[in-house]
């Protein structure tokens, strides 16, 4: 396990998927991650090359089926730590024989932790070491502790956006994959009430929010949390049945739709790194108080 503090805050991050396993304020005494019990094992896996499912858990690219389980392999595989400073910790994911079995690209992913004051900064660095373009998905899935102090219950927190949104949630079939149409969610409003049914049908999906930031909050505690994601168009909302937890997970990416064609160059929310040598960068954010 790899510790990180300053004098607000401090981080522990596992080698295996490069996963954040604690996130502890000092000042308030919180912490605000998942403890990965028996409802969910998990603490923040990280999403890469894909997020979400596929349809049959497959795809198709230059004629020939790879077989990828859902959120893909990264989340399993052991990372190396190749920098250690004051503020950051990054780490380093390189392709081998085993993801070619899987995803026939060559690829460095790195994956940065930067301590700022009481903000946590995760950033997702890809590298494209194809002679040709690269096609991938990458996400975040962090679960953070609801409720957070003692006295207070799952259902007194609600989730506030910093727009007010009218938008639509994309349901998920019992595979994982989305529906072909939406239903409505959010009307004219910026607050969804955490209640623990809202998850017995799996994750709330969104494609068009307008905000760029959440905000963990109760009007019983003055403590939260608010997350960060400009730069990832899709996110959702998730919690394992009955567990206290709530997940707000930023992707650059999405699972299969039921009419996917399983063609990976056709994938909704696909991100594709033309040129070998270039690379993608997105960061998201998690400020505790």
């Amino acid at each position: 396990m790899h510790v990180l503090t300053n004098n607000i805050i401090s981080i522990k991050v596992a080698s295996r998927g490069a996963e954040l396993q604690s996130l502890y304020n000092k000042n308030t005494g919180i912490e605000y991650m998942w403890n990965a019990g028996p409802e969910w094992p998990k603490v923040s896996p990280v999403l890469f090359p894909i997020v979400g499912g596929l349809k049959k858990n497959q795809y198709q690219y230059n004629d020939r089926t790879y077989m990828l389980n859902r959120h893909g392999f990264a989340r399993e595989m052991e990372f190396d730590l190749i920098a250690q400073e004051t503020n950051s910790l990054t780490f380093l994911l390189k392709s081998n024989d085993k993801t070619l079995e899987h995803y026939p690209f060559q690829f460095s992913f790195y994956i940065k932790y930067t301590l700022h004051g009481s903000q946590l900064q995760v950033g997702f660095i890809v590298v494209n070491k194809e002679a040709g373009q690269m096609l991938f998905s990458v996400g975040a899935h962090p679960a953070f502790a609801v409720p957070l102090v003692s006295g207070t219950l799952f259902e007194d927190y609600f989730l506030e956006f910093d727009a007010i949104e009218n938008t639509e949630r994309w349901p998920l079939t019992a595979e994982g994959l989305i529906e072909t149409a939406s239903v409505s969610f959010l009307s004219g409003t910026s607050k969804l009430p955490l209640k623990k049914e809202l998850f017995y049908n799996d994750a709330i999906v969104f494609k068009d929010l307008q905000s760029k930031h959440i905000s963990l909050k109760s009007d019983r505690t003055e403590h939260g949390l608010i997350m960060g994601f400009d730069g990832f168009p899709y996110m959702g909302i998730w919690a394992a049945k009955n567990a206290d937890f709530v997940c707000i997970e930023p992707w650059c990416g999405i699972a299969d739709g039921v009419h996917a064609s399983g063609m990976l160059s056709e994938k909704e929310g696909i991100q594709a790194i033309r040129e070998g040598g270039s690379s993608f960068e997105r960061s998201y954010t998690i400020k505790t108080f």
